[in-house]
């Protein structure tokens, strides 16, 4: 588990890094470029930590945000400042977030 959990964070840690720089350039410079957007990410994670850590993983990335579960816990709503593609988000966090987040739980 030692070589996923380093993955893991350094994954994260990465992830914060160029998110954090796409808000600062979004605020710092002359005219908006983010495109938000509300979608649902249908999850393959089921259990409630996977999907607690999913969640919290997606809201402390600056520019995201994970807003709540659809009634069969099937997909989890999440809000982001830049989607240009709805589909183009859904791959980020599954391919992403969710893979990671079930190799380092499972």
């Amino acid at each position: 588990k030692l070589p996923a959990a380093v993955g893991f964070v350094a994954f994260f840690l990465w992830e914060l890094l160029l998110s954090s720089v796409r808000v600062a350039h979004d605020v710092l410079t002359p005219g908006p470029r983010h495109r938000p957007a509300i979608v649902a990410v249908p999850l393959d994670v089921t259990s409630d930590a996977a999907i607690s850590l999913l969640a919290h993983l997606i809201t402390l990335t600056p520019g995201t945000l994970a807003m709540g579960l659809t009634a069969d816990r099937r997909a989890l709503i999440v809000h982001a400042m830049f989607a240009p593609d709805d589909e183009a988000l859904r791959r980020e966090i599954k391919d992403g977030f969710e893979r990671r987040v079930l190799e380092l739980l499972s």
